[in-house]
């Protein structure tokens, strides 16, 4: 089951679904760390849902170059591997649809610097010592030129985005205000079972904080055996709640693993290292079904550039009539 959002237009940062006569838009910005790429669950594509997925290549953190190319393949790769039907899904990179950016300057010339600056997401990677670089203060701009473009209704976020949201609604509302009603305004629609997904180390899982585990990882063991825990002796009991080895847990097992794992540490005489080899075989059994189909699909990267190609064409004629109107209202 998924929720009912009607004819609705959604961009979709996390997890979320969608049945029956509805569009995605799902915004992959990853930032690619020294040894491979972050991947997200995207939805499902049952029924007649299109989905627009996006690739967003970012620079490396350690090197300061740019990679998109093989990058977006298998970004694609580990996107598609639930074989997402590419009739109903439009992947694309960001570079391929150069409309965004055009947008995301437009845009730009009517956003106060007051708003950026009280970003919260901003703020505290200036705090944890990432350099002030403009791509990283203008993230929102361009994000907001993501959703816009498509005249997304919804947007899926964790509570981490959803400021990054609100600065989307102020400039949709400011351009509108400036040159006539030409973007939807969207909404926020928050999953609680994803608003908030905690890393290895207990804060939010970020590809910035380094605490994340990936789709198909190969340090996987290594990642969940290391979730920080606190030192409740095994024979106490704890609560699951907010415990992060169980809050991931309930991500990848059914209902009645979730209840009888939170039972256990309930009870008293189950401890955190039993709890991480139950996370990791939860991991697996999703996962490892999807390796080989990976494995298979990375082999034939022209096949995968055909893909990302049509999409983009798709994306284009998408995004087109919004840019036209856009053109148009600010005199170009």
């Amino acid at each position: 089951n998924g929720p009912r959002l009607g004819n609705k237009v959604i961009e979709a940062q996390h997890v979320a679904k969608a049945f029956g006569d509805k569009v995605l838009f799902d915004d992959l910005n990853f930032m690619l760390p020294p040894n491979g790429i972050v991947g997200v669950i995207g939805p499902n594509g049952a029924g007649k849902t299109t989905l627009f997925k996006l690739i967003m290549g970012m620079e490396h953190a350690d090197k300061g170059t740019f990679e998109v190319g093989e990058t977006a393949k298998i970004a694609y790769v580990d996107q598609n591997h639930k074989d997402l039907d590419p009739e109903k899904t439009v992947m694309y990179r960001q570079s391929d649809v150069p409309e965004v950016q055009e947008l995301a300057w437009y845009l730009s010339c009517l956003t106060p610097m007051g708003l950026l600056e009280r970003c919260h997401s901003y703020k505290d990677k200036m705090a944890r010592g990432f350099e002030a670089t403009h791509g990283l203060f203008a993230y929102p701009v361009l994000m907001a030129a993501d959703i816009l473009i498509m005249n997304s209704d919804l947007v899926p976020v964790g509570k981490d985005q959803k400021q990054h949201l609100e600065v989307t609604r102020d400039l949709c509302q400011k351009f509108n205000n400036a040159y006539g009603e030409i973007f939807k305004m969207p909404d926020a629609y928050i999953p609680e079972t994803v608003a908030t997904i905690p890393g290895t180390d207990g804060q939010k899982m970020s590809k910035s904080y380094h605490n994340t585990i990936e789709l198909f990882d190969v340090s996987a063991k290594k990642k969940v055996m290391g979730i920080q825990t606190d030192s409740t002796p095994m024979e106490e009991p704890k609560e699951p709640e907010g415990n992060s080895v169980y809050e991931l847990y309930k991500l990848f097992a059914t209902k009645e693993e979730t209840e009888a794992m939170a039972a256990a540490f309930r009870a008293g005489g189950y401890g955190y290292g039993t709890a991480k080899k139950e996370l990791l075989n939860a991991y697996h059994r999703l996962f490892d079904p999807f390796k080989a189909r990976r494995d298979e699909l990375v082999k034939d990267p022209d096949a995968l550039e055909d893909i990302l190609q049509e999409g983009a064409k798709k994306a284009r004629a998408a995004a087109a009539p919004t840019m036209e109107k856009v053109r148009k209202a600010v005199g170009l």
